[in-house]
């Protein structure tokens, strides 16, 4: 089925009431989930939460300045990356997942590709799979259909290792509007409900400035595709393109960026600086409908 074929289906309601992510994906307003990265080469934190104890505390301090969700990462994605070995992002991911399910009243997501951490983080107290290969890993979709929670798709241009060489596309927000769209009929042939799927158009993955401030511009073109929408673009590089600040410097960007994407349809907003968006959401909310 094509991408304009799956936006015309009937829409079935955002989020499923039997789920415990459910109401919060199903809420009327713009979420915010908080990044937790438990890497030693994040690009945006330098590693300063890779340790059990330090990441544990992040999480609650993400929870406490109002995150809807907390995203649990254990593979640096950032360009020419190379990927942990299974045991390695295992030990990274589930004892930290496990913790802060005990500790935070906030549903808690996995970023990961992996079938064996999809299912020993749900297992875990995760609550959703963020996956930027979009199920595309062996076994990655069946997990995800066994698991039955919710999963975001994203799309991404290669590999980490090599997904910054010379990316190109004939007209950027097409492409990735299709492969999204491609890769929501796999789920659902699968087995996996609309209501569990939600789409993030990847930016900063296999994309230049150009294609950044494309996709982000037409937004709304991936809102047709009838699921939400996670924007992910905290501290990237290509604001520093826009605007010469260095990560460290780069949250007006960020929050400029979080504007654009919710009044463009946005539903989730993946942030490093979560106090910070929730105040300028609270602004956008005060003056009227966003």
């Amino acid at each position: 089925m094509t991408g304009t074929a799956l936006a015309d289906r009937p829409l079935t309601a955002t989020g499923s009431s039997t789920h415990p992510l459910g109401r919060v994906l199903a809420a009327r307003r713009p979420l915010v989930c908080g990044v937790l990265n438990v890497t030693p080469d994040s690009f945006s934190d330098g590693g300063r939460f890779h340790s059990f104890d330090r990441a544990v505390e992040r999480g609650r301090t993400l929870a406490a300045e109002g995150a809807d969700l907390i995203d649990v990462g254990g593979e640096s994605t950032r360009p020419g990356s190379r990927p942990p070995t299974l045991a390695e992002e295992l030990d990274r991911v589930v004892p930290v997942v496990e913790a802060l399910g005990r500790q935070v009243p906030v549903p808690l997501s996995v970023d990961t590709s992996r079938p064996e951490v999809m299912r020993e983080a749900v297992a875990a107290g995760a609550s959703m799979v963020n996956d930027v290969r979009a199920l595309r890993s062996p076994g990655a979709l069946e997990a995800a259909v066994e698991l039955d929670v919710p999963v975001c798709l994203m799309h991404m241009q290669r590999s980490p290792e090599r997904m910054q060489e010379d990316p190109r596309y004939r007209d950027v927000v097409v492409e990735v509007r299709a492969f999204l769209a491609e890769r929501m009929r796999a789920c659902l042939d699968a087995g996996i409900r609309q209501e569990h799927l939600v789409v993030d158009p990847g930016f900063g993955f296999g994309k230049t400035l150009t294609h950044n401030v494309a996709l982000l511009a037409s937004l709304d073109a991936f809102t047709g595709l009838g699921v939400p929408v996670m924007v992910g673009l905290s501290r990237k590089s290509v604001l520093g393109q826009l605007t010469g600040r260095t990560v460290e410097d780069r949250l007006p960007g960020s929050l400029a960026a979080a504007i654009v994407a919710v009044q463009r349809g946005a539903t989730l907003l993946r942030v490093h600086d979560v106090a910070a968006t929730r105040d300028v959401l609270a602004i956008l909310d005060a003056v009227g409908p966003i």
